[in-house]
C-alpha cells in the first residue's frame, strides 16, 4: 500500500562471499544503490531519480533494500546482483482506498411527489472518487447482489441499490483491490423515510415554499385592491361637493 516500507531481500537475507552486491531498477537502467561488501560500505544512486530520493536504506548486514513511504510511482521490476548471481522483483503499490459513501437517490422525492402513490421502495447509490483498480460492491449480509469493476486511473464509481422502508435485512457497500478492502453498512432507518413522513423530504419542503409565496402573492393582491378601491371613493366624493361649498 502507499505509505508503506517494503524492503526487498536479497538471496536468503545473508551476505555471502561476493565483492559487492548492486540494486537496479526497470531491467539495469538505473542502479539505485549498491553495496561494497567487503568495505561494509553502501552507496545510494537515487539522485539519478527523484522518485527515490531521501526513500532507500540497504541493511549492511544482509544486503536488503528498503523503501520507505512507498508511492505507486515506485511499482516496477527490481533487480538484485551479486558476482555469482541475479534475481528479479516484480513490485505492485496500490493507493489506499476511501470509505464508500452511501446517499439516497435524490431524484426520489420530487418523482414520487408528483405521482398519486409514494413508491414501496428507497432508492440508494453507493460511490467512491478517485479510485482506480477497483472493484465496488453491494452486499446482502455475506450475498454479493451487484458489483462494478474499473481498471483507469482517478475516476469516480457509483452504484445504486433499492430497498423496501424499514427493511430489517443488514446491507454493506465494499470497495477492494487486491490488497485491501474498505466497507460502509447502510443504516436503513436513518436513510429510508418515507417522503410523507420525513421532516426533511425534498417533496414536503417544495409544497411549503409554494404555499408561502402564493400567501405573500395574494396578500398583496388584496392591499393593492384596498387602496384602489379607497382612492376611487375619495375621487367621486371629491367631484360631488357644490361649487358654492367650495
Amino acid at each position: 500500500m502507499e505509505g508503506d516500507s517494503v524492503t526487498l531481500h536479497t538471496f536468503h537475507d545473508e551476505r555471502m562471499d561476493n565483492d559487492r552486491i548492486q540494486w537496479w531498477f526497470e531491467n539495469k537502467n538505473t542502479l539505485i544503490a549498491e553495496m561494497n561488501v567487503t568495505a561494509s560500505s553502501v552507496t545510494v544512486n537515487d539522485n539519478y531519480d527523484r522518485r527515490f530520493r531521501r526513500r532507500l536504506k540497504v541493511d549492511l548486514q544482509t544486503g536488503c533494500l528498503t523503501i520507505t513511504n512507498i508511492r505507486t510511482e515506485h511499482a516496477g521490476l527490481y533487480g538484485v546482483q551479486s558476482n555469482r548471481m541475479r534475481k528479479n522483483i516484480i513490485v505492485n503499490v496500490s493507493a489506499r482506498l476511501p470509505i464508500p459513501v452511501i446517499s439516497r437517490n435524490s431524484s426520489q422525492c420530487s418523482s414520487s411527489s408528483s405521482s398519486s402513490s409514494s413508491s414501496s421502495n428507497c432508492s440508494l447509490v453507493c460511490s467512491v472518487v478517485n479510485v482506480s483498480h477497483v472493484t465496488l460492491s453491494w452486499y446482502k449480509r455475506n450475498s454479493l447482489l451487484s458489483s462494478i469493476s474499473v481498471s483507469d486511473l482517478s475516476i469516480s464509481l457509483s452504484l445504486p441499490l433499492e430497498v423496501e422502508y424499514q427493511e430489517k435485512n443488514s446491507y454493506s457497500c465494499v470497495i477492494n483491490n487486491p490488497i485491501c478492502k474498505q466497507t460502509q453498512h447502510l443504516d436503513i432507518s436513518k436513510l429510508c423515510q418515507p417522503c410523507s413522513d420525513s421532516e426533511h423530504c425534498c417533496g414536503s419542503t417544495e409544497a411549503v415554499i409554494r404555499l408561502v409565496l402564493s400567501a405573500l402573492v395574494g396578500v398583496a393582491t388584496v392591499i393593492f385592491l384596498v387602496y384602489d378601491i379607497r382612492s376611487r371613493r375619495a375621487e367621486q366624493d371629491h367631484a360631488c361637493i357644490p361649487a358654492s361649498q367650495t
